[in-house]
């Protein structure tokens, strides 16, 4: 496992020790990761020094603005490994790109009858935008289900995509629950050969390992900028170059037109043709430190740290009855470990752990159908990465060890439990 402990000295919020006097452990990163100094900086640096709205301006500081702002674009675009930085697109973020699709390409191309493929244990973000579609325009929405070991196996997709015939296959390269990592190159060959269309939401990928969308082969991906050590407000549509150019705008307004006239108005060339009105420019400023930052320390790295951390934590859960992992027990995932308490709702284990410092997620993880398919209304998880560490760990499994006898039910408690018709 790679030392990265001199890096949580870049982070300075993971310092902080809580009003509690407990050291914090920050174990809730699938939602939302910690900035180290270098993208705080930029940030302040942006609105400290040379701030200005970018394109139109011919002043000093529009000049230099614009010029950080498309230099970002680039950097981005070399991050994951696109064709060209015209292929990256700024929304505000993973949720507004896949919108984005929804709106423009999916409007354009998804007609009454046709059919969206996803996967049970997609996100909301990359469910609810094609279920509006599909009120629109009638088109269906079908599901690959989970298998037995909480896996959606390559089996269950060639199938599937032999069986519905669908017009987009859009799946998530790595679950925020179930922590298992997506086939993407495989997948999108198998969509590719039956004429599908192929978007990955890298959402919980594009932090923990290396992207190539031109190896992938995906027309459409999308990632979140909070995710990947940068700021809220921004992430990134990548899309096939051919695509978005045949692709109408998806919003109006200045900078995505070349002209307007009273009787109508002509979309600027690719990028600006889907970044109307003024774009995130410090956001984009500091997903450049971001991603800069990121590729200082290796995605390879970063990504065998987290998994060791997830792994030892998981093992130490999986010896505790009355826990129940919500993962496969082999094969690759990523840092990310749900589970379930037999004797505690989730809601009450976060509360728990948050007084003993450490902060993790509860509830569905904007997974409703993944959840309601694993018949548990809502799971704890801690999700890892490269700043966090072993005694991080081992204080989630020894805390969970004690809320689960903390909350064990008394012989008195159960006696209600039975004459109410509950569970035992």
């Amino acid at each position: 496992m790679p030392n990265l402990t001199d890096c949580r000295d870049d982070f300075p919020i993971l310092q902080r020790v809580l009003s509690n006097g407990q050291k914090l452990a920050f174990l809730d990163n699938a939602a939302s990761t910690q900035r180290p100094s270098s993208v705080i900086q930029a940030i302040s640096e942006c609105y400290e020094s040379y701030y200005s709205n970018v394109h139109r301006g011919i002043h000093t500081l529009s000049e230099e603005s614009t010029e950080r702002y498309e230099r970002s674009r680039k950097s981005v675009a070399t991050f994951i490994n696109a064709k060209t930085d015209h292929e990256i697109i700024y929304t505000a973020g993973a949720t507004a790109a896949v919108n984005t699709v929804a709106g423009s390409w999916g409007r354009q191309t998804i007609k009454q009858g046709d059919t969206i493929l996803l996967t049970i244990a997609e996100h909301h973000a990359n469910i609810v935008p094609w279920q509006q579609l599909s009120a629109e325009t009638g088109c269906k929405l079908q599901f690959i289900p989970l298998d037995s070991d909480y896996r959606i196996t390559t089996e269950a997709v060639s199938t599937a995509l032999q069986k519905y015939q669908p017009k987009l296959f859009a799946f998530t390269a790595a679950s925020n629950v179930l922590g298992t990592v997506s086939p993407v190159t495989d997948w999108t060959a198998l969509a590719h050969q039956q004429g599908s269309t192929v978007l990955v939401d890298a959402a919980q990928a594009a932090p923990h390992q290396a992207m190539d969308v031109q190896a992938w082969d995906a027309d459409f991906v999308v990632f979140s900028g909070h995710k990947v050590c940068g700021p809220t407000g921004i992430g990134v549509l990548y899309g096939r170059e051919t695509l978005l150019e045949s692709m109408p705008p998806f919003l109006g307004g200045g900078g995505m037109i070349n002209r307007v006239t009273t009787e109508g108005f002509t979309a600027a060339e690719l990028p600006e043709k889907f970044e109307a009105g003024t774009p995130p420019i410090a956001e984009a400023i500091g997903l450049e430190a971001a991603v800069k930052y990121i590729r200082s320390i290796g995605l390879e790295e970063i990504e065998q740290h987290e998994q060791t951390l997830a792994r030892h934590a998981e093992a130490g859960l999986r010896q505790i009855e009355g826990v129940r992992v919500v993962s496969p027990e082999n094969g690759e995932k990523s840092g990310i470990v749900s589970f379930d308490l037999s004797h505690a709702h989730a809601h009450d284990v976060a509360h728990s752990l948050s007084g003993r410092g450490i902060a993790v997620r509860a509830g569905h993880h904007c997974t409703m159908p993944l959840h309601h398919a694993l018949e548990i209304t809502a799971t704890t998880r801690a999700s890892f990465y490269f700043y966090n560490t072993r005694e991080e760990a081992d204080r989630l499994v020894e805390a969970i060890a004690d809320i689960q006898e903390k909350f064990k039910p008394t012989g008195r408690r159960r006696r209600r439990r039975r004459a109410e018709g509950d569970r035992p």
